[in-house]
């Protein structure tokens, strides 16, 4: 159900942009993210940090694409978001107890991971230079290719990238380390 709610915005913005244009598409988006952030509000009486964070961005870059017809402005969230990804991940080495990697790896286990400390701060270094990869692959899209091959990446290639990238960390860590359920599961 999370991941169906993760997804519907960017469901949303491609049906839009297929049905009519760019500005509908985001203005689509933007209502979309108003939405997963009620649901995402109504179900935990809280809104995840990194949907927050998509949502302000959308409503940021979205709001200044409609207002002067700019379609570069909603191009460029995607580049912004992954690399305050790769900034988050960096802070994380000397903010808090653990790298924000070993965070999310055990929040979508729904386990504890027994791997030493240094392997989780060489993946969280990896982490980072991954959404500055993405962050860059999409500015070069933007930058050499056509709109719809634009829209096309943004929906279908940045999510497939992070799937694969994030499965291959969870076979990788399941791999090297231990797993312990979280308690009280």
């Amino acid at each position: 159900m999370q991941t169906l709610l993760e997804l519907a915005p960017l469901a949303a913005f491609l049906a839009a942009y297929y049905a009519a244009n760019l500005y509908v598409a985001t203005a689509t988006l933007m209502a979309a993210m108003l939405l997963v952030l009620a649901i995402d509000y109504a179900r935990e009486r809280r809104i995840p940090p990194l949907h927050g964070l998509s949502a302000v961005l959308v409503l940021a870059f979205g709001t200044a694409t409609l207002l002067l017809h700019d379609q570069q402005f909603i191009q460029w969230k995607p580049t912004v978001f992954f690399w305050l990804l790769a900034v988050a991940f960096l802070a994380s080495r000397w903010v808090g107890k653990r790298p924000l990697v070993q965070q999310f790896m055990e929040i979508a286990l729904g386990q504890s991971l027994t791997v030493p400390a240094t392997l989780w701060q060489r993946l969280n270094l990896l982490w980072a230079g991954f959404y500055v990869l993405l962050g860059g692959a999409n500015l070069a899209v933007v930058r050499h290719a056509s709109l719809q091959s634009w829209v096309n990446f943004k929906v279908f290639g940045l999510t497939l990238a992070t799937v694969a990238f994030v499965a291959a960390q969870v076979v990788w860590l399941t791999r090297r380390g231990s797993l312990a359920p979280e308690p009280g599961r």
